[in-house]
């Protein structure tokens, strides 16, 4: 069973990774990697390593995500 799980985990990443890829647009893509930090986090639990999924629960898909939205709100819409 936990083998599935990680399994299962290890999917989960690998399709949030490339999606975070093909992800052109950085507004949809601060919200797509917030996704593959959570994605991250649940296979670092899964692997039973607790204490680093907490940090990337935090790490990666709340802060990482919050500085990229705060760098666009800032830097703003510019005309191509």
């Amino acid at each position: 069973m936990r083998d599935a799980v990680i399994a299962l985990a290890l999917v989960w990443v690998a399709a949030s990774g490339t999606a975070v890829v093909f992800t052109r647009d950085p507004l949809p893509q601060a919200f797509v990697t917030g996704f593959f930090g959570l994605s991250l986090a649940t296979l670092y639990l899964a692997m039973q390593a607790g204490d680093v999924a907490l940090s990337q629960l935090v790490v990666g898909a709340v802060a990482l995500p919050f500085v990229v939205l705060l760098s666009l709100a800032k830097v703003g819409k510019r005309p191509e």
